[in-house]
């Protein structure tokens, strides 16, 4: 049932990907903003029943809707409820846009176009980002946001769905990067002000759920990618990023595809200044024109990867 969920969802988010500031999440951020104003006053206790809430409710009511519908009506209306719940937090059209435009207008030779759109894409400031770092950047979140809206999606749903439980998968890690992201980029003079307290214990818990998504992602680009590169890679240079989670990542990532990434990723500040603070990159070629579509391809191929594994273990179960 898992696999054909996901098969579903996938395709019908090819074909109709959600529109930006769509409804569900309009109205997901809404709750995460409300629940922050209400319950946030500083304690670290309370930071954490304020995380589990923001986190917990939509998760819990996805799975009480999932087993309503099976005791009702059996698995193939409760497939059509799963579908729903992953075209809500799984897709790359949601991220993919970015990335296209971006190459696009690389490929015509319009760099400032491509730091424009990178800028807007990731809210911060690129200055003069030379043509190689331009491409490396976009690499990485590329590579970062594909495995955020895909196969972290896809880990957490894949394993709890072997419990029952696979709605609330997918909703608990897309839940828990937004509410990290959200309260994270909150401004003290705003009216949606978050906590030091309550933003540490959602990258925390963010850092918790995202750590076997990573590391399977990581595996997952090794097995279509070049494989002893990628391990390699992962073993010696995954610590020379900032976040462990990013850094076994994008590691994989630069073995998988011989190319050199490595250091801090663009911040809110100039680009040009995390240049000059960026850490030794992993060994590799210099990001070309090449990678971009290297890395699309490394990206579909672990899809692939991810569907046939599940398909070869929904037909064991089967015949089983």
């Amino acid at each position: 049932m898992s696999f054909l969920s996901l098969l579903l969802a996938l395709l019908i988010e090819q074909a109709r990907p959600l529109v930006q500031g769509n409804w569900v999440h309009g109205s997901v951020r809404m709750w995460v903003n409300w629940i922050s104003q209400t319950l946030d006053a500083g304690h670290p206790r309370l930071a954490w029943t304020t995380w589990a809430l923001a986190v917990g409710l939509p998760a819990v009511m996805a799975v009480a809707v999932h087993w309503l519908l099976i005791g009702l009506f059996g698995w193939p209306v409760a497939i059509i409820w799963s579908v729903a719940v992953l075209y809500a937090t799984l897709g790359f059209r949601q991220f993919s846009h970015h990335f296209t435009d971006i190459r696009d207008a690389l490929n015509v030779g319009d760099e400032g176009l491509a730091r424009e759109l990178l800028a807007k894409w990731q809210h911060v400031e690129v200055g003069s980002l030379p043509r190689s770092e331009l491409l490396r950047h976009v690499i990485e979140h590329s590579v970062l946001s594909a495995h955020h809206h895909v196969f972290g999606v896809l880990t957490w749903f894949s394993v709890l769905a072997a419990l029952g439980f696979g709605p609330a998968g997918a909703v608990i890690y897309r839940m828990s990067d937004m509410v990290a992201q959200t309260w994270q980029s909150s401004s003290k003079t705003s009216q949606a002000w978050v906590s030091d307290t309550l933003q540490e214990a959602a990258q925390d818990a963010w850092r918790r759920i995202d750590w076997l998504p990573a590391r399977i992602t990581a595996v997952a680009f090794a097995v279509v990618g070049n494989f002893e590169e990628a391990i390699d890679c992962w073993r010696t240079h995954a610590q020379r990023f900032p976040e462990d989670n990013n850094g076994v990542l994008l590691a994989a990532t630069a073995g998988a595809l011989n190319v050199r990434l490595g250091g801090e990723a663009l911040r809110a500040h100039d680009a040009s200044e995390a240049h000059d603070q960026d850490s030794e990159s992993t060994p590799g070629r210099t990001p070309e024109m090449a990678h971009l579509s290297s890395v699309v391809g490394l990206v579909w191929r672990s899809v692939v990867l991810w569907l046939v594994l599940l398909a070869l273990l929904t037909l064991a179960r089967l015949l089983g």
